[in-house]
């Protein structure tokens, strides 16, 4: 979708000459908030040194899903010639950052990466595709992303229920707001309106929310923020029914609730 998701135009939309930004550079908004949320929330609440290597090297993955597509995609040899550059210098900055991690974060937190590895594998099997807007597929990038609050608590010490309650506030702002944008944007484009599945799971959101700040594992400032963001789903489906929605406007008012969950959530949590 237009502003919540990371491009997949065809690798052959990109004009004869390309740059480094043009190839390595995410065009649509929406996928800065998709990856850089997440590590925002997990660095601000568990801050550590060996966190800071791990965020950037998925920054550094995050990087290289474009010069990756078109090295595997395009149709031109220049082209594809041309992306291996950059693809080559965000997999060997990730790794880099990877092994700094390492050494000195250690190997015991690694089994919280398998759920964002899983999702970030499903993703990449459709985007390899050309299929990066298909449902599942932004459902699967907004869970890559989502989970690694995780890993950051459990590098910084925390607990496993603690590291579980951080990554499902944040997954309960990610995956819901992924299914509530495309179902506006599809209501905007053909007149379908199809909220129930993200009116249902922000709804499911608040009540792990409830559920892990009863347990004393999240503040309420959470729940709180959650169920802001049901409310916020359903006046968009009423929204739907009376106004045309402009894609530019959702993508920009979803960036700027994104910041304030963000750092909202990450006070509550430090205090």
């Amino acid at each position: 979708m237009d502003n919540t998701t990371i491009d997949s135009a065809p690798a052959s939309a990109l004009p004869p000459r390309t740059g480094w930004r043009d190839l390595v550079w995410p065009k649509e908004h929406g996928s800065w908030s998709l990856a850089l949320e997440p590590l925002a929330l997990g660095l601000l609440v568990a801050p550590s040194w060996p966190g800071v290597w791990l965020g950037l090297a998925v920054v550094a993955a995050f990087f290289a899903r474009r010069p990756l597509k078109f090295a595997v995609l395009d149709s031109r040899p220049e082209r594809r010639v041309a992306a291996r550059g950059p693809l080559a210098v965000c997999i060997i900055g990730a790794a880099g950052c990877f092994g700094a991690e390492l050494a000195t974060g250690g190997t015991v937190w690694l089994p919280w990466l398998l759920p964002s590895a899983t999702a970030g594998v499903i993703f990449l099997r459709f985007d390899l595709r050309n299929a990066g807007r298909e449902e599942a597929a932004e459902i699967a990038g907004a869970s890559a992303f989502a989970f690694m609050p995780a890993a950051f608590a459990a590098l910084a010490g925390w607990p496993a229920s603690a590291a579980l309650s951080l990554a499902v506030v944040m997954s309960g702002r990610a995956v819901p707001t992924v299914m509530l944008v495309r179902a506006s944007l599809r209501a905007a484009k053909t007149g379908v309106r199809r909220f129930a599945p993200a009116i249902v799971g922000a709804g499911i959101a608040c009540a792990a929310g409830v559920v892990f700040a009863r347990a004393g594992l999240a503040p309420r400032t959470a729940v709180g923020l959650l169920a802001l963001l049901a409310v916020r789903a359903v006046a968009l489906w009423w929204w739907s029914e009376h106004h045309v929605l402009r894609a530019r406007t959702l993508g920009l008012a979803e960036s700027a609730l994104g910041v304030v969950f963000v750092v909202a959530a990450a006070l509550a949590w430090r205090a």
